[in-house]
């Protein structure tokens, strides 16, 4: 159905191109781009050796917008998926526009220099896309993503209101590092690191960081101890879905992991601005990157299972009252890495990448401007979910949440 240039190769894309590979008969022809080619050459030799099919490859700074004008102009890009990192979004936006490209990614711009992640500066880009002609799909990850995706369904098939919502997310897995990130480890410390905010009655409650702890039984992992944190689908629900008192995200740590990053932060590691070592300018977070695993080589070593959904509260569509569902996935982290050479955290964002991308080649999602994901009809990527490995279920509870 459409050509597809992916810019960025970590363990999403990894993820994501091989899922891409595996439908063929909607991604006609697939290149992969990075500041590093020799990453993309790794990744498309394993889709050709697990998928038979040939991806093309190529080297770009995703900063460079003529270059990536002319990589899209070059490959024939019908959308372009961005898989690099939240400061090249705007960038790659740009290039899109001046390419006459369609764009998504997977998380919201976040300004280099500056801790905080936020949907406004692409939202700015709504006329421009209007204008264009062309579609922008903003966080077609898991969560944000399918975690938005889950709340439309709800609205559409079970909910006639969303009064409350929580989106909690689990990793169960466990590997032999005494300290890794479960993704780029950059922007996994700037998310945890950041004083936690969600919303509740018309505006935003913060408290700091990893403060706020309470214990869950999570399907298919057991019990573990999720932490309140900020995350950007909250942004986007609240905005769209108006009727929301309130919207949090929870997310699960060990507490080794929580000991490790703060004594990272009190000794200054997670620092974002520069300082000066040895007569060079370092900036401390990215030196601590280079020092930490890569999670992309940790698939093989990590064991259990991941499980993502939301717990949402409102007025049935049936007039029968107020309900809450608890909507979620479980994924296995070794059967991501027999299938495509991943672990979960990985598959679980590559995978929606890849079913959005798709949504917008197969003409469901093509509409001119910038939309999240629960602005969009839900129902084919949740079939697209249960049929290329992110099976989900929904259960009706006895109440609401009481934590």
């Amino acid at each position: 159905m459409g050509k597809t240039l992916v810019v960025g190769a970590g363990g999403v894309s990894h993820a994501a191109v091989h899922k891409m590979a595996m439908n063929s008969d909607i991604f006609t022809e697939i290149t992969l781009a990075s500041r590093t080619k020799a990453k993309c050459d790794a990744i498309a030799a394993s889709v050709k050796e697990r998928t038979g099919v040939t991806i093309q490859t190529a080297a770009l700074d995703a900063m460079d917008v003529a270059a990536t004008v002319a990589l899209i102009k070059e490959t024939g890009a019908e959308i372009l998926v961005n898989l690099a990192l939240p400061y090249q979004d705007l960038k790659l936006m740009d290039a899109c526009l001046e390419a006459g490209c369609h764009y998504l990614d997977t998380a919201n711009y976040e300004p280099e220099d500056v801790a905080k992640f936020e949907y406004h500066w692409q939202w700015a880009y709504q006329d421009k896309f209007k204008e264009a002609g062309l579609t922008a799909i903003l966080g077609s990850g898991f969560d944000p993503g399918v975690t938005s995706v889950f709340a439309t369904w709800l609205k559409k098939h079970k909910l006639a209101t969303i009064r409350q919502i929580d989106v909690l997310d689990a990793n169960g897995g466990s590997n032999d590092q005494a300290f890794a990130t479960n993704f780029n480890p950059e922007i996994n410390l700037r998310e945890v690191l950041a004083e936690a905010r969600h919303w509740e009655n018309g505006a935003w409650q913060v408290t700091p960081a990893m403060t706020h702890k309470v214990e869950f039984d999570f399907p298919g992992i057991g019990p573990k101890n999720m932490y309140l944190m900020y995350h950007e689908e909250l942004e986007s629900l609240s905005a769209h879905f108006p009727e929301i008192e309130r919207a949090r995200f929870w997310m699960t740590f060990g507490d080794a992991y929580i000991m490790h990053a703060k004594v990272l932060e009190n000794v200054g590691m997670t620092r974002i601005d520069p300082v000066m070592h040895d007569g060079k300018e370092i900036i401390p977070i990215q030196f601590l990157k280079t020092l930490l695993p890569d999670p992309g080589t940790l698939a093989e070593e990590t064991k259990g299972k991941a499980c993502i959904g939301d717990i949402a509260t409102g007025q049935a569509k049936d007039g029968s009252g107020e309900k809450t569902y608890y909507i979620y996935n479980i994924c296995d982290h070794e059967e991501c890495f027999r299938e495509v050479g991943s672990q979960a955290v990985s598959y679980t964002t590559g995978v929606p990448a890849m079913i959005g991308a798709a949504q917008v080649l197969k003409g469901n999602w093509v509409e001119p401007g910038v939309w999240n994901m629960e602005q969009l009809d839900p129902d084919d990527f949740m079939d697209m979910l249960n049929n290329h490995g992110l099976p989900w279920q929904v259960h009706e509870l006895d109440g609401p949440v009481s934590f």
